[in-house]
């Protein structure tokens, strides 16, 4: 079974944090002002957001190469609604477009499965545990 570990650790002089995998880094902050944030880099509603709509442009990627399909573009605006207190995602919409050179390329059915097939989109909608364990203080 797969498994993805990440690791994120606070930014010396900011109350920000840096993301990391391997070589690629993420600044995770809230907005400029609120709560000690610099606005340095996303927050966690944003991280969600991308994280639905990044994980649907690769399906769209494997999909395409799968089908057969040339994709020329690829456009995907994620909308991400949140409500209460704490504030929790309520919904989600993306918005898709994509296009090909091809003229006889079915895009609708490359979106449809690349939806069906999207881990992140999949995972929120079904639900899963969340697990916090304090690691030791001081």
């Amino acid at each position: 079974m797969p498994t993805s570990t990440v690791q994120l650790r606070n930014i010396p002089d900011t109350e920000a944090a840096l993301g990391w995998v391997g070589g690629h880094t993420m600044v995770v902050d809230r907005p400029d002002g609120k709560a000690g944030g610099m606005g340095l880099g996303f927050n966690g509603g944003q991280l969600l957001a991308l994280a639905i709509g990044g994980c649907l442009c690769n399906d769209l990627r494997y999909v395409a190469h799968e089908m057969g399909i040339a994709l020329e573009t690829i456009e995907v605006d994620v909308e991400l609604e949140l409500d209460g207190s704490p504030l929790i995602a309520t919904r989600a919409r993306m918005t898709v477009k994509a296009t090909s050179s091809d003229p006889q390329a079915d895009i609708g059915a490359l979106i449809d499965r690349a939806r069906r097939d999207s881990t992140v989109s999949n995972s929120i909608m079904r639900g899963f545990p969340v697990e916090t364990v304090a690691a030791g203080t001081g």
